[in-house]
């Protein structure tokens, strides 16, 4: 069979002309023949079934790069890499279905006029008992931990960066700090949003105050309340588990390593626990770059429990673990402190920190906790 012009080919594979083109100077898809002259290129048939593949992955919407990878694979190894690059699609469009969700509800919320028409007081009169615990650990020479407890705000965020440096996660959640003032439930992500471009600015200026912190950096896992209504912001490995009706939920999503393997299929949940490249992250409030933070709208209800902690906690403890403490009926003080007690006796490789924060209705039990934050000295547990 005879070579097929770039139009014959073109009509054969689905690709336009200019696609063709395209795939020919990125080196994705070659003709065999080029003309000296008229520059015209020429394909052969055999070259169908790969024109073919790249047509069905850019419908798919996977990018060049990663076409070229599934091309060049033994097709059982081409098959398990496009299953892993669609899981990782699923992944982004639950993001933006929340996104969206949270967007459809807020414009519902506004009269004719664009005016917010949400009561600003808490006319569901829920409150918070709360509570939190740091711990320096068995293994780190420091802390650099660092979590906050409020009627408002509860936070958590996992620092890194030089000894002896103030830690970028006690300059990340003092950013933050402001929100306790009280914010309207309809402005509760756009506040929230504005406080986490504030620490980005903050740990900036710390890395840009000595060479030395050039490379300072914080995860940031944050709940801000109002009324029924809470608003999560969460970037790097800290999380947020919900206990609901007897049920343990994680409802953040790492930015790391090991959770995008996890993600794609490479790596099962239990081998990303003791993986050795578990402490790489894809997102952080950074010294020398950005990160956009995953930011959510929840709505609470009177009984449920939330957790937030670093990776020192939940890497030590199985979900198994957390649940049985947090579904143990203690009070949040002693919850916090049975959590850090555990992590410390299974080794403790790393600093923990962790809020426990029960949603209430007042007058039904101590309706909240003293707010305080928790820093670099370990606590008896």
């Amino acid at each position: 069979m005879g070579l097929l012009t770039i139009g014959a080919f073109a009509r054969a594979s689905r690709l336009s002309p200019k696609a063709l083109r395209l795939y020919d100077e990125l080196g994705l898809l070659r003709p065999v023949r080029v003309d000296p002259v008229s520059g015209y290129r020429f394909y052969h048939p055999d070259q169908l079934e790969v024109a073919r593949l790249v047509a069905w992955l850019r419908r798919l919407g996977m990018p060049l790069a990663r076409i070229r990878v599934v091309c060049e694979l033994p097709p059982a190894d081409a098959a398990r890499e496009v299953a892993a690059y669609w899981r990782q699609v699923e992944v982004d469009i639950e993001s933006r279905r929340n996104l969206a969700a949270f967007l459809t509800d807020q414009l519902s919320r506004k009269d004719s006029s664009g005016k917010d028409t949400e009561m600003t007081e808490e006319p569901t009169g829920l409150a918070i008992r709360y509570a939190v615990r740091t711990d320096r650990g068995l293994v780190r020479e420091s802390n650099q931990d660092f979590a906050y407890a409020g009627s408002r705000l509860l936070a958590v965020a996992d620092g890194f960066g030089p000894y002896g440096a103030p830690p970028a996660s006690a300059v990340a959640i003092e950013a933050l700090k402001p929100l306790e003032s009280g914010v309207p439930a309809g402005d509760l992500l756009n506040a929230l949003q504005d406080a986490v471009h504030n620490a980005d600015v903050a740990i900036r200026e710390l890395g840009a105050s000595d060479p030395a912190l050039a490379g300072v950096g914080t995860t940031l896992t944050a709940m801000l309340w109002s009324g029924s209504q809470l608003a999560l912001v969460h970037v790097g490995d800290s999380r947020v588990y919900l206990l609901r009706d007897g049920e343990l939920f994680q409802i953040t999503h790492d930015h790391s390593v090991v959770q995008s393997l996890v993600d794609e299929g490479r790596l099962t949940p239990e081998e990303a626990m003791s993986h050795p490249q578990r402490a790489i992250l894809l997102r952080a409030l950074h010294a020398g770059r950005g990160a956009e933070p995953d930011l959510r709208l929840h709505e609470a209800r009177p009984g449920d429990r939330y957790l937030l902690c670093s990776d020192g906690l939940h890497t030590v403890l199985d979900t198994a673990t957390l649940h049985e403490v947090l579904a143990g009926g203690d009070d949040p003080d002693t919850t916090v402190g049975r959590l850090v007690q555990a992590a410390v006796a299974a080794g403790g490789p790393d600093n923990i920190a962790c809020v426990v924060a029960d949603v209430v209705r007042p007058g039904t039990d101590r309706d909240a906790g003293g707010g305080h934050s928790a820093a670099a000295r370990r606590q008896p547990v």
